[in-house]
């Protein structure tokens, strides 16, 4: 790949900060729109989280395990991937595998398979779970009717929120409850509970947290949509975006940082790049950590102080270790699918409790290998270990071996062998996610997706200073690559409704 660092224009009508899935996403309505849009990304690729890497004869996912978004039979926001790379005439660039189970949970005394479709899933956790078939049935049915509410309500313009307006009494009576607190209401089996509420760490919050508004869109997507592993990992996705960008006649520009937003006459207009370089634009797009867009970019002196405070009042999400390992273990033997969930017990409020006092109690597994095997030589494997992670105090340094030695011990407990059969180990720190991303803290999430930071709570894309928008994770409507996507869209059309083709 080759590199340069200056922009080949100086004038552009919208700058995208940060390659994110979330900054290609609004790229992508812009450049479709007819409007001269250049991305800025301080990394050698595009990504964000959804960037691999290499090791050798290993590619590894850095973050991203499986997206929904895909189905093409849904349009709008059920497939909003779909209809993105189709939009920018990419879409059969990119393969997708599909993955059913969508996940695998391993309790001390069972494991639990979740089925695509929605009456699979029931049926086979009712199975498992005698006596609680109906009392399932209902959480599910109820989480489907919430998805459907939020999606109408977005679609509406209505913030989530719902105040007024008939059809969304589910989406005002739930949309500042927990899931733990639903749980608690509807399902009477506290290992049930348990079961259903699995993949809590794919929102960073455990379900005593967790808005279950957010978790329901998020759990029904993958089950009544689809989940998918992008087959040459999903570095691939990302440069299919980058790929579409430039064939509507965007730019992609690597390897260099915005070093602030210029703004005048109280409105954005143009970036400043960190070799100097002046770039005019009355549109800026910042799908970076919020509040270093508003302090360090922008500039405190140049946004509200109420606004500032909104943004100093919200808690970043908890960040995450994750060990990049392969092995000539014979996996396929040892594990039941793409992904499995290993907790040493039913209370998941706990696990996340040791989590934020720096233990290592749970874990998940991804063999990407038995999906794509041509991540890996013949005969071998991928395996990634993820646990959530507090920064703590972001000295990683002497705690990185310890953690990954204690995710290896607990791996070797369900796959025995797998220390003696490593080719290739290391580990990623809540460090090097801030060191890559920049996000504060390492965050995985953006904002911590609590019912106090979720939908109208969340920042809104559109900022008080006129220009400036925020696509990604630190904005409405939340964490996940399902999200971030439907963030940069929005916030694409938003500025395509406003301008136009010429936002000048």
């Amino acid at each position: 790949m080759s590199f340069r660092r200056e922009s080949e224009q100086t004038h552009y009508d919208a700058v995208v900060i940060g390659s994110g899935i979330g900054g290609l996403s609004s790229a992508a309505v812009l450049a479709v729109a007819g409007l001269r849009v250049l991305v800025v990304e301080r990394h050698d690729r595009p990504g964000g989280y959804a960037h691999s890497f290499r090791r050798h004869r290993y590619r590894f996912d850095s973050a991203v395990h499986l997206t929904s978004g895909l189905n093409p039979n849904l349009g709008g926001q059920g497939g909003v991937l779909h209809e993105l790379l189709s939009s920018l005439g990419v879409r059969d660039t990119v393969e997708f595998a599909r993955i059913d189970p969508v996940y695998h949970v391993s309790f001390p005394d069972r494991v639990v398979s979740a089925y695509a479709g929605l009456e699979r899933y029931t049926k086979e956790l009712g199975r498992l779970f005698p006596g609680s078939q109906s009392e399932l049935e209902d959480l599910v049915g109820l989480s489907a009717v919430l998805r459907d509410q939020l999606a109408a309500a977005d679609r509406a313009n209505l913030s989530h929120a719902a105040a007024s307006g008939e059809g969304f009494e589910t989406l005002r009576r739930y949309r500042r409850a927990t899931l733990g607190a639903v749980l608690e209401e509807k399902l009477s089996d506290p290992e049930l509970r348990a079961a259903h509420s699995t993949l809590w760490p794919y929102l960073g919050l455990p379900p005593g947290e967790l808005s279950f508004a957010y978790w329901s869109a998020m759990h029904t997507g993958y089950l009544a949509d689809g989940a998918y592993y992008c087959k040459g990992t999903f570095q691939r996705l990302a440069q299919a975006f980058v790929e579409g960008i430039r064939n509507h006649g965007g730019e992609v520009l690597y390897r260099t940082r915005v070093r602030r937003i210029l703004v005048s006459e109280d409105r954005a207009q143009g970036v400043v790049l960190e070799n100097g370089q002046k770039i005019s634009a009355p549109v800026v797009v910042s799908n970076a950590d919020a509040l270093q867009t508003a302090q360090e970019l922008v500039g405190a002196d140049r946004l509200p102080q109420a606004y500032l405070r909104s943004l100093r009042r919200l808690e970043p999400s908890l960040s995450g270790y994750v060990a990049y390992l392969a092995t000539d273990l014979p996996l396929e033997n040892l594990v039941r699918g793409h992904e499995t969930f290993y907790y040493a017990n039913y209370d998941h409020d706990r696990a996340a409790q040791c989590t934020r006092d720096g233990e290592v109690t749970w874990f998940s597994a991804t063999v990407p290998t038995l999906i794509d095997p041509e991540l890996a030589p013949p005969g071998q494997h991928l395996l990634i270990l993820t646990t959530l992670a507090p920064f703590l105090d972001g000295d990683w340094r002497a705690r990185k071996e310890p953690y990954l030695a204690r995710l290896l011990a607990l791996a070797e407990e369900q796959f025995p062998g797998l220390t003696k059969h490593l080719l290739h180990a290391e580990g990623g720190t809540p460090r090097t996610m801030e060191r890559y991303t920049l996000n504060e803290n390492g965050a995985l999430y953006g904002w911590a997706l609590t019912p106090d930071q979720t939908g109208p709570r969340r920042p809104s894309p559109i900022t008080p200073l006129a220009g400036l928008y925020l696509a990604g994770h630190w904005a409405q409507p939340g964490g996940g690559i399902y999200a971030v996507a439907l963030s940069g869209k929005r916030v694409g059309e938003e500025i395509v409704a406003k301008f136009g083709q010429t936002p000048a």
